[in-house]
């Protein structure tokens, strides 16, 4: 979510931006206070530097800061990517650790675009007079998210044949990519013809369903990588 309100033209109206960076705040203080009871070799103080970040950078929105407002979003960005990539490799070394900590920082910028999107659609409703085109760019970056998403999970397709046996695995991969590889780029397709009417109502509709495709097969993802050590 940090990288797509980096992504956001100012010219979307202030509000969009303290609203989402109170997310960004609420999301990183819950991390940090889960990683610092349940994942005691994570420093706890890279997701609440994530928070102090996303706090400062609300109040310089409410300033009319921008440039300011925008490097404590890129500090909170930096802060919860580090603590991602950290959280995914622990226990683990080389090349297995490298993968899985590359898939938890792709598997968190394409469900915090597809987020994003959605509620950028939604501020529609709230400045009806910003332009399509703002929301049109953002799902075309979620769509180059999903193309990375994509690329990783192909590279462990060898890993996730090695347990094609094993039918619970199955069944998580058949839902990993119907739903958050195969559904959600149709999705995100959809919206963008709707945005041509321009329907940004209709749009923001799809772009809900489309959340909900992201974040399930990512969560199924994150299973399938801990039972065959890579991202899939």
């Amino acid at each position: 979510m940090c990288v797509g309100l980096l992504l956001t033209p100012a010219t979307v109206p202030p509000g969009f931006f303290r609203v989402n960076l109170l997310v960004v705040l609420g999301l990183a203080t819950l991390a940090s206070l889960a990683t610092a009871a349940a994942v005691p070799d994570l420093p706890w103080w890279l997701p609440a530097t994530a928070a102090v970040a996303a706090w400062i950078g609300g109040v310089l929105w409410l300033a009319m800061r921008v440039r300011p407002a925008r490097v404590a979003t890129l500090v909170a960005a930096v802060c919860l990517a580090a603590a991602a990539w950290r959280v995914e490799g622990i226990g683990r070394g080389g090349l297995a650790a490298a993968a899985l900590g590359g898939g938890g920082l792709v598997s968190g910028l394409l469900v915090g675009l597809t987020v994003h999107a959605m509620l950028l659609g939604h501020w529609y409703l709230n400045a009806p007079g910003m332009r399509v085109d703002i929301l049109d760019r953002m799902v075309r970056w979620t769509l180059l998210a999903w193309a990375l998403a994509a690329a990783l999970a192909t590279a462990g397709l060898p890993s996730l044949f090695a347990e094609a046996g094993d039918p619970p695995t199955i069944a998580l991969a058949g839902l990993r990519w119907l739903s958050g590889l195969v559904g959600l780029p149709i999705l995100l397709v959809m919206s963008r013809r709707t945005l041509e009417i321009p329907n940004t109502q209709s749009a923001t509709g799809i772009l809900y369903v489309a959340c909900l495709a992201a974040v399930s097969g990512e969560l199924t993802a994150q299973l399938l990588a801990e039972r065959a050590g890579w991202p899939l």
